[in-house]
Formats: structure tokens, C-alpha cells, sequence
């Protein structure tokens, strides 16, 4: 039986900043109206936080030696790493698109590859562009990245189009992970005030891309993908009871094939929920195999110390190792 102890500590949610991105999209047609519609969602007193706080963090965010001394700081011994969603410049028309996707993918790989044994990537794919997105997964998977990260929706698409198909099969046929990480909410100015664009917006996107996922029947049609949720899942998983309901009450809620609470085992999740109570909720509705590690590195809306943040929670002590580590070493194929 293995050494629960023994299990590395994995943080499946940490970030980097890559400079070279932000170059290649400066000046470009469609930056400054992007820009523009943040701020708007975010309202005057999140953005003039915004600035400061990721300011004082791009160390942690571009150096590998200031990012292993914080790992070693908090008890981490490996981090799936993953550009700032502030990368995913969604606006960009296709051949900047895909430039922004190899540099993300590259710089990821690169600043990986500087601490092998402590360091696992994620890329991106330009979720606007659906014609690009199995190239670029795949430009990912060769610079040795284990998949990459996407957001809740692209303008004026969300993910159960049609026209994801071929990207979800594959990544199912390649194993490649799948970080579903929100960037915005469409709810838009009503999240304006008091960081709601944040703490409102975020769990509402990850409940509404998951349900897109689910009721949609993109799940049944790719069983084997691994898709990570950010967030805890945000709303969906406690509150999954509402999503069954209507799936039994309502023709029109049918178009996965069971209960959508059955598929929560189907995916994983990532444990910032910031509530020890929502912390056992979200295992009980998805499984305690099914909670990786998460701290959201280094952002202020994450956590500075997730193992303790874990033990809060005062799992019994298999689930505790599992969710430390466990889940996430079977899910890497690590030795």
C-alpha cells in the first residue's frame, strides 16, 4: 500500500505571466476595445486594486526561482502551470490568435522546463477560432505540455457548439488535460461593484460552462476527456440537485443522456472553494478522487496556503492525501 505521506503535494491552479504575449498583441485592433469592456465588468475601484496587485506578484509569476522558493514556502512540491488568464486575448482575429497560442505555449514550456521535476505546463488554444483549436492543442502537447487551458465561453459561442467537436475528440484521444478556467462574466456591469465581476462571476461562469458541458451531451459523445474545473466547479456542484430536477421535470432539459449529478464523477475539480463546508459538499457530489489541489498562485482571490486551507476541512486522512496529491500524481501518470 502506498505511503500516504510519501504523496508529492500537487497545485494543479498556479499562473505565469508571459511578457512575450502581451508584446504580440500591443497596438493591435481590437486590444484597446477589449481592454475597455474589462474594465467596465470590473468597475473604476476593482481596476484601480487590479493593477497594484498584480504588480506586486510578477516575480512569482515570471521567475522559476522566486516561484520554487514560494512552492517550498507552502509545502508544494509540484505545480500544473497555466497562463494568466489575461492571455487568452479571445478578440484576436486568427493569425494573431495563433501566435498569441504557440508563444503561450512555448513560454509555458520553457519556463517549465527549467525545473522538470517540479514544474508541469498547460498551453492555450484560441477557443474563437474552433478551426484552430486541434493544431494548436496538439502544438502544445509537442512542446511537452500536458494540455491546455480554456475559458467558459468565446464571444458568441459557448462550449457545447458544434464546432468544438473536433477539439474535444482530440483531446480525448490524446488524454490531454483540460484546465477550464474563467476569464470575465457576462453578467457585465450588474458585477461592477465590491469585486462581484470576481466572487459573483467567476462561479457563475464555471456553473454555466459546466452545464453547457453536461446538458449538451458533450460528455456523452467524449467520455474520456479530463476536464479540470477552477473554482471548485463554482456554483454547480452544490447546487446540482436543481440540475436534476429539471432534467427529470422537463423535456427540454434532456439532451444528456442521465441526471447531470452523474457526471460530476466524470470530471475533476480543484479545491479553492474558501468553505470547508463547500470543500466536503463538493466531495460528496463528485467524489473524494475527484478534488485536486488548488490555490490559484500567487493572485490575491486564491490562497497562500492550501495545505492548510486542506486540513481545514479535517478530511479523514486518505481523502486528505488523495486531494493533496493523489488524485493529481494518477492524473499526471507520475511515478
Amino acid at each position: 500500500m502506498t505511503d500516504l505521506p510519501s504523496i508529492p503535494t500537487i497545485d494543479v491552479h498556479a499562473h505565469l505571466l508571459l511578457p512575450e504575449v502581451e508584446e504580440a498583441v500591443a497596438g493591435r485592433p481590437g486590444l484597446a476595445e477589449a481592454r475597455a469592456l474589462d474594465a467596465r465588468r470590473n468597475g473604476p475601484a476593482a481596476m484601480a486594486v487590479n493593477g497594484p496587485m498584480v504588480g506586486a506578484r510578477i516575480p512569482k509569476l515570471t521567475d522559476v526561482e522566486v516561484r520554487l522558493a514560494s512552492m517550498d514556502d507552502q509545502g508544494v512540491d509540484l505545480q500544473l502551470v497555466s497562463p494568466s488568464p489575461s492571455h487568452y486575448h479571445y478578440w484576436a482575429e486568427p493569425e494573431l490568435a495563433e501566435r498569441v497560442c504557440r508563444l503561450a505555449n512555448e513560454g509555458t514550456a520553457a519556463h517549465c522546463a527549467k525545473a522538470p521535476d517540479r514544474l508541469h505546463g498547460l498551453g492555450l488554444v484560441p477557443l474563437q477560432h474552433p478551426s484552430l483549436m486541434v493544431e494548436l492543442l496538439d502544438h502544445a502537447l509537442e512542446q511537452g505540455l500536458r494540455g491546455v487551458e480554456i475559458s467558459s465561453h468565446a464571444p458568441a459561442r459557448e462550449l457545447s457548439d458544434p464546432a468544438y467537436e473536433p477539439f474535444w475528440s482530440r483531446a480525448e484521444e490524446t488524454g490531454a488535460l483540460l484546465f477550464l478556467h474563467p476569464f470575465g462574466c457576462t453578467l457585465d456591469e450588474r458585477l461592477d461593484q465590491w469585486y462581484l465581476s470576481n466572487t459573483v462571476g467567476q462561479p457563475a461562469e464555471n456553473a454555466v460552462a459546466l452545464s453547457q458541458l453536461i446538458f449538451s451531451g458533450v460528455l456523452d459523445r467524449h467520455p474520456g476527456l479530463k476536464v479540470i474545473a477552477a473554482h471548485g466547479g463554482g456554483y454547480l456542484p452544490t447546487h446540482i440537485g436543481r440540475s436534476d430536477h429539471a432534467w427529470r421535470a422537463r423535456p427540454d432539459a434532456q439532451g444528456c443522456a442521465r441526471e447531470p449529478s452523474s457526471y460530476l464523477p466524470r470530471l475533476y475539480f480543484d479545491s479553492l472553494v474558501h468553505d470547508p463546508e463547500v470543500l466536503h459538499a463538493l466531495i460528496g457530489a463528485a467524489g473524494a478522487d475527484r478534488v485536486l489541489l488548488g490555490s490559484d498562485f500567487p493572485f490575491d482571490m486564491g490562497t497562500a496556503d492550501p495545505i492548510a486551507a486542506l486540513r481545514a476541512a479535517r478530511l479523514p486522512d486518505h481523502d486528505f492525501h488523495a486531494v493533496r496529491g493523489g488524485n493529481a500524481a494518477a492524473l499526471l501518470n507520475l511515478s
